[in-house]
């Protein structure tokens, strides 16, 4: 091989290895968003009550993972609805998180304590669980079925107390 031969087999086989390592710092840059189908990624958060639970702890049950803050308009509209849902489907097996992406801890007691939420509250100040799931847009909730996948995802606000969700929450378990 000529040495123009091997210069331009060096150059393409270095082009080659630049577009491939871009590739690879690109997807790995890119913000990873759970969907429909997908496992729900692993997390621990200490709940209200003190308790350091994981998503591990709701094997056998289906959990509505809800992402919200108390400066979410749409956030606090649907909160009694899903309250309401949480109350009648506990019963049946169904576990409703809900996942405060509040700094000011007082803001968000007062909050719970003014709205009288009654479902399994935690706040995680620094969002990382939301971002584990790419929720940037609140509210947010995902439906994880008793073996850890995600059967629904709802982004936006929702009257949890619809008869056809109700429905499709209750066909999970």
């Amino acid at each position: 091989m000529t040495n123009r031969k091997l210069l331009v087999s060096i150059q393409t086989a270095a082009a080659l290895v630049l577009v491939a390592l871009c590739f690879i710092v690109a997807d790995s840059l890119r913000e990873k968003v759970v969907a429909v189908g997908d496992r729900a990624p692993a997390f621990t958060v200490v709940t209200d009550d003190g308790r350091r639970i994981s998503a591990k702890d709701f094997g056998g049950k289906v959990l509505v993972l809800n992402f919200w803050a108390t400066w979410c308009p749409p956030c606090v509209d649907e909160m009694p609805s899903l309250d309401a849902m949480a109350k009648q489907l506990q019963p049946k097996g169904v576990v409703v998180l809900g996942i405060s992406v509040d700094r000011n801890e007082a803001a968000y007691q007062r909050f719970l304590k003014q709205m009288r939420v009654s479902f399994l509250t935690a706040r995680d100040p620094e969002a990382r669980i939301s971002s584990s799931y790419g929720t940037f847009k609140y509210p947010e909730t995902y439906v994880i079925d008793s073996r850890g996948r995600v059967r629904q995802k709802h982004i936006g606000p929702r009257n949890w107390m619809e008869p056809e969700l109700i429905q499709s929450i209750e066909a999970l378990l």
